[in-house]
C-alpha cells in the first residue's frame, strides 16, 4: 500500500488500523491518500483505474462525531422505496478516516470481484460500519435513539460477496515492505 496523510492525524495510527481490515485482500498496488476536505465533515473517493482512494476529514469536526448511515433494510409500502437512517458514533478523527476508508475499500472490492460497483453505497455503509460496531465498540442507534438488532443492518454476507477479489498470501504480506508517506501541512 502507497500510503500518504497530509493531516495532522498520526499517520502510523491511521495505517495500522486501514491495514487490520484491509487484510486479507491483497492491497499492494493500492494508493491511500488522507487529507483534509474543502468544507465537507468528511467525503472519499474510490478511482478503479489506477487503484486509489481518498480518505477526505473534515478539519472543524467535534467528536464524538455523529453521521447517518444507509445500513438498515431497504423498505417499501408498494408505492415508494425508503431505508431508515441508522446512526453511528464515532469517538474521533481517526474512527472517521476509518469509516471512510473502509467504505471506499468495498468499493474498490467489489470491482476487484468483478462485480458491478453501481447501487452498493448501502452495502459499503454496512462493510464500514460492521468494523466500527465490533472493533472499535462504536454505538449505532436507529431514528427512535435504540440499538437496533444485528440482524435488521447486518443482514448479507458481504465477505461472500467480494470473495473472487484477490487475496495476499500469508507469506507474501509478512515479508512485504510498506511505503509510508506522511507530509507536512503547508506552511511548516
Amino acid at each position: 500500500m502507497d500510503f500518504a496523510n497530509s493531516t495532522q492525524l498520526d499517520g502510523q495510527r491511521l495505517l495500522a488500523m486501514f491495514l487490520r481490515h484491509t487484510v486479507p485482500y491483497c492491497h499492494d498496488r493500492l494508493t491511500v491518500r488522507v487529507r483534509y476536505s474543502r468544507g465537507a465533515p468528511f467525503s472519499g473517493a474510490c478511482y478503479y483505474a489506477d487503484s486509489r482512494i481518498f480518505v477526505n476529514i473534515g478539519r472543524r469536526n467535534h467528536y464524538p462525531y455523529t453521521l447517518a448511515t444507509h445500513v438498515a433494510r431497504a423498505r417499501s409500502d408498494g408505492r415508494c422505496w425508503w431505508r431508515e437512517a441508522y446512526r453511528l458514533t464515532v469517538a474521533d478523527a481517526p474512527q472517521l478516516a476509518t469509516f471512510v476508508y473502509l467504505h471506499e475499500l468495498y468499493h474498490f472490492l467489489v470491482k476487484q470481484a468483478a462485480r458491478s460497483p453501481r447501487r452498493k453505497e448501502a452495502m459499503c455503509d454496512r462493510f464500514a460500519a460492521r468494523v466500527l460496531v465490533d472493533h472499535y465498540g462504536c454505538p449505532l442507534l436507529d431514528s427512535a435513539g435504540r440499538r437496533p438488532p444485528r440482524d435488521s443492518w447486518d443482514f448479507q454476507d458481504l465477505d461472500a460477496f467480494v470473495a473472487r477479489a484477490p487475496r495476499e498470501s500469508p507469506a507474501r504480506s509478512a515479508r512485504r515492505p510498506i511505503r509510508v508517506v506522511v507530509r507536512g501541512l503547508p506552511g511548516e
